[in-house]
């Protein structure tokens, strides 16, 4: 399922982000524009592979998948959050695998990848590290009002891309930089 408009041509010095929040059953994406501290919503959408399937063929799907997501919206970077480690070690080790294909897929064309913890996403978004999903839900409607509603893990990736764009706005601050972006093309 994927939610996008056709963006606006973007400004010299926009820079246009991936965020990706990784899941075997759920890969939720996202991409935003981000021209200086200005945020602009572009898509969203989930990665579902068949539960059915075996688990390669899963994440042969989500491989595709986001494949043809990062062909189509041509992000400049791309941002996944990281693994978080549950009870269940065998749970952590297919989310790992999925997380895997998630930055494998940017990294192949040739974009750069950050990766965020879920705690930081939450602190860049909501502005607290213990948020839940409906607070995320909840900022993401208010930061990306073109974005509509979005789903759980849709939000989630939204959020880490928002994530990424804050930190590029943070490290030109903290560099004297007017901004750390690169035109694109």
């Amino acid at each position: 399922m994927t939610q996008a408009i056709r963006p606006h041509s973007p400004k010299p010095g926009a820079v246009k982000i991936i965020g990706l929040d990784p899941g075997l059953r759920r890969t939720g994406w996202g991409v935003i524009v981000c021209e200086g501290s200005r945020l602009r919503w572009i898509a969203h959408g989930v990665v579902a592979p068949p539960e059915t399937g075996a688990f390669a063929d899963r994440l042969l799907h989500l491989f595709e998948a986001l494949t043809a997501v990062i062909a189509e919206h041509a992000p400049d970077e791309a941002a996944v959050e990281e693994v978080f480690v549950n009870m269940n070690p065998s749970s952590t080790l297919k989310l790992g695998h999925a997380r895997a294909a998630a930055m494998i897929v940017p990294a192949r064309a040739g974009l750069p990848v950050a990766e965020y913890a879920a705690r930081q996403v939450k602190k860049a978004v909501v502005g607290a590290g213990a948020a839940d999903k409906s607070q995320i839900a909840f900022m993401i409607r208010r930061l990306l009002p073109a974005a509509g509603e979005v789903s759980a893990d849709a939000a989630d990736a939204l959020a880490v891309a928002v994530t990424h764009a804050h930190m590029r706005v943070q490290t030109a601050r903290t560099l004297g930089v007017r901004t750390a972006v690169r035109s694109v093309a």
